[in-house]
């Protein structure tokens, strides 16, 4: 079962859940926890791995021959994201734009284009508490993540898991976009205020443009008003679990320690909340 726990805004309580739900089922079922937020990582302050990202992670850029190529253009006009610039010459590669499309090795009539690897960033993966963690950091000034973000849900040499919680980046852009596709269900966490309210729609509208099924966590119950209650009605969307506003979750936060490992109650509730999960699963699955 793949879980990814998404928010159309930052600061939602979205990691919190993430690493809290990972331990409460550490210990009773294989678990595997993936933070790709690769731009800005946190996971790892509250789990606190022994290992650090030292893997390195490249996406495929195209080169150009200079001896082959005869200055057509055709590369350049052929490029969707304008990482070719046609000058006089060689091309000119933005290698910050490129998509590793391949679409201008096809098109090359002298077939002067090839590929190598650029370095985007660092993947690190291991045992930490129970549970299977893999997290990665982007390179400062890197423009596109989503190599990285796809290398971080890359589980072909990671042990069997019965439950991966995917801890995606915050909003709707093409990074959480890439956090979200391919798995089970979407965990959409908001809070009860206007602006809350306006994020969530966004995720709740990616979420079905995946086609793939959601529902809402509130976090911080007890401020803000009814509207994100009313929009959970309207739109028949499933209250998966409301997290009150409790000082002693913030303070454990701030402390970068997980409540569900100080607190049994907490941690039953959130075994009941995968239970419940894995139910609606299951029933999308066999639809």
């Amino acid at each position: 079962m793949k879980i990814v726990i998404a928010s159309g805004k930052g600061g939602t309580g979205k990691t919190t859940l993430s690493v809290n739900l990972a331990t409460a089922l550490a210990g009773v079922t294989t678990t595997g926890l993936l933070d790709c937020d690769v731009e800005e990582p946190n996971c790892h302050l509250y789990v606190k791995p022994a290992f650090a990202p030292t893997e390195p992670v490249g996406t495929p850029i195209p080169v150009v021959d200079e001896e082959l190529c005869t200055g057509c253009g055709l590369c350049a006009r052929a490029c969707e994201f304008n990482a070719l610039l046609a000058l006089p010459g060689v091309p000119l590669l933005l290698p910050e734009l490129c998509h590793n499309c391949g679409v201008c090795a096809y098109v090359c009539p002298e077939k002067a284009i090839s590929e190598v690897d650029r370095e985007v960033g660092m993947l690190g993966a291991g045992e930490v508490h129970g549970m299977y963690f893999r997290w990665g950091l982007l390179h400062v000034g890197e423009a596109r993540s989503t190599p990285l973000v796809r290398a971080v849900k890359d589980l072909t040499d990671a042990p069997a898991l019965h439950t991966v919680i995917i801890d995606a980046p915050p909003g709707v852009a093409c990074p959480a976009v890439e956090a979200m596709r391919g798995a089970d269900f979407a965990v959409l966490v908001t809070e009860p205020t206007p602006f809350g309210l306006h994020d969530l729609r966004l995720a709740v509208e990616t979420a079905r443009q995946l086609a793939m099924p959601c529902g809402v966590v509130i976090n911080r119950v007890g401020i803000g008003d009814s509207r994100v209650h009313d929009y959970c009605a309207q739109e028949d969307l499933p209250i998966l679990l409301e997290i009150p506003d409790d000082r002693r979750i913030a303070e454990a936060c701030s402390r970068g320690e997980v409540f569900a490992a100080v607190d049994g109650a907490f941690a039953d509730k959130l075994r009941v909340f995968a239970s419940d999960l894995e139910a609606r699963v299951q029933r999308a699955v066999t639809r």
